[in-house]
């Protein structure tokens, strides 16, 4: 029995935890990025912000991405570090984020139920003013183009949340090529797709359009999550699978259960 072929959407340098999940699976991967992590238009609010850590009480972390992009910047201006002790609140939206943190040396302080901004939102309402009732000044490093649930929830509730994107994500040139030659033959096209972040499905649709192809209605549809399938739903290609948490290891699991994929048991 041949193995399913699955198309994991993740930027190159994210990738391999899902493609190992794949293979281990009894899956084939196939690689092909359609999201690419690059410098913010502007450093400018993160580079305030860090050169005035100290002002704030709590530091905001939505993806591993935005920790690893704060610490190189951190880095690059030379500031100290590790940061100062009496900022000892993070934030981090879920189990990778709180990795990521903590493999720059920081513990985080609260990690939501789900791995979401809604869930990130409710855990952190408690916390939107100081005990003697003024505003908790909140730091929000994230990507440049974001939703705005979290900090519209917080500044409702009386915070101050400083915005600070570390990084923008674009559509990798060398993928336009791969996706005409993946696409182009209906005998080489996946059994199904993973999409981990809205943007990775809102890039591989602008690939397809870009190739003046459509995404066949028979693939298989994977999200990682309730608001990369909303994504989905707006594009018009709602998903078949979604995982329970929005973690790899969730969306491989519900992979795994989905009745239209077929895996090698081995013994």
């Amino acid at each position: 029995m041949p193995k399913p072929r699955i198309l994991v959407t993740r930027s190159a340098r994210q990738a391999s935890e899902l493609a190992e999940a794949l293979r281990a699976l009894g899956a084939e991967p196939i690689l092909l990025p359609t999201i690419e992590l690059t410098a913010p238009t502007t450093y400018a609010p993160l580079d305030e912000a860090l050169t005035h850590l100290d002002h704030f009480h709590w530091l905001l972390f939505t993806s591993a991405n935005a920790v690893e992009a704060f610490s190189a910047r951190i880095k690059q201006l030379s500031i100290l570090y590790p940061l100062p002790s009496k900022l000892c609140l993070t934030a981090a939206i879920g189990p990778a984020t709180a990795r990521a943190l903590t493999a720059i040396g920081l513990t985080p302080t609260l990690i939501p139920e789900k791995a979401i901004a809604e869930s990130l939102a409710t855990a952190l309402l408690p916390h939107a003013l100081q005990p003697d009732g003024t505003p908790t000044r909140f730091l929000l490093i994230r990507a440049e183009a974001a939703r705005d649930h979290l900090p519209e929830t917080l500044r409702a509730a009386g915070a101050e949340v400083t915005i600070a994107p570390a990084y923008r994500t674009i559509i990798p040139e060398s993928s336009i090529a791969a996706i005409q030659t993946l696409f182009a033959d209906p005998k080489n096209q996946p059994a199904a797709i993973t999409f981990t972040s809205s943007s990775t499905a809102e890039n591989l649709f602008a690939l397809l359009k870009s190739a003046n192809l459509t995404l066949p209605t028979e693939i298989l549809r994977a999200s990682i999550g309730p608001i990369t399938s909303q994504t989905l739903r707006n594009l018009g290609y709602p998903p078949q699978i979604e995982a329970q948490q929005a973690t790899v290891t969730s969306l491989v699991e519900a992979l795994k259960k989905s009745p239209g994929l077929k895996f090698q048991v081995h013994p």
